[in-house]
């Protein structure tokens, strides 16, 4: 039996785990789907990038969980990636989700051309607002599943992507797997690649768009098992 931590990405919440949590829990797995500060049922709250990091952390020592597998989806990797740094033994393995990565010193948009969002920013007052339905044309989901990544949703405040991620040590060094969805076309990012270079990570790709919970949650389950089962 394995602790599992997911944590979801850019506009969502504990939600968006359902269906993969379900999987797992009935495989025997301790799951705790988490939802960060500032969005979902705690947007009222105060975020930041470090206090998204603390958000992880402090779930994990709240529960007193061992053996844990960290699991950050998108933008959430940023946090999860430092997080695994900070709960120190206490970590079994960390599953990186088709997301970004920390980097010392590096905001979440400075990883990549972040104009756009950068423009959104500042036109919105702050937040991150929503993708339109058609953002999500073309990723492996229905309708259905579109409607409710929209639908229950949360603009992402800005802080959390400009605040720089803070790493001790390279995170090549983390026992980690990374879930590449292949749907883009697109090879794994340079960061990816050169953490797999180092030795303690493994690739595994998987056929379908950037949110694999929503599309192929059964699948994502089975991987993110076998995962905890390397570490």
């Amino acid at each position: 039996m394995t602790d599992f931590v997911l944590v979801a990405g850019v506009w969502l919440g504990a939600w968006a785990w359902d269906e993969v949590a379900a999987d797992l829990r009935a495989a025997g797995h301790e799951v705790h789907a988490l939802t960060l500060s500032g969005l979902a049922e705690k947007k009222e709250q105060p975020a930041g990038q470090q206090i998204h990091v603390q958000d992880i952390v402090d779930e994990v020592e709240r529960l007193d969980l061992r053996d844990v597998v960290l699991v950050g989806h998108s933008y959430s990797g940023v946090p999860v990636g430092q997080a695994a740094e900070r709960i120190g033994d206490r970590l079994r393995r960390v599953v990186f989700v088709d997301s970004n990565l920390p980097a010392d010193g590096v905001s979440f948009l400075d990883g990549f051309p972040s104009e756009h969002i950068r423009a959104a920013l500042t036109e919105h007052d702050g937040v991150w607002p929503l993708l339109a339905p058609a953002a999500y044309a073309n990723q492996d989901l229905t309708d259905e599943q579109i409607a409710r990544l929209v639908g229950e949703g949360t603009p992402h405040p800005a802080a959390t992507l400009t605040e720089p991620a803070v790493l001790k040590r390279p995170l090549a060094e983390l026992p980690a797997t990374y879930v590449k969805c292949v749907l883009d076309g697109r090879p794994p990012l340079p960061a990816v690649s050169e953490a797999l270079a180092g030795g303690r990570w493994e690739l595994v790709e998987l056929n379908t768009g950037h949110w694999p919970m929503f599309s192929t949650p059964h699948e994502l389950a089975r991987i993110l098992g076998e995962a905890a089962g390397r570490a």
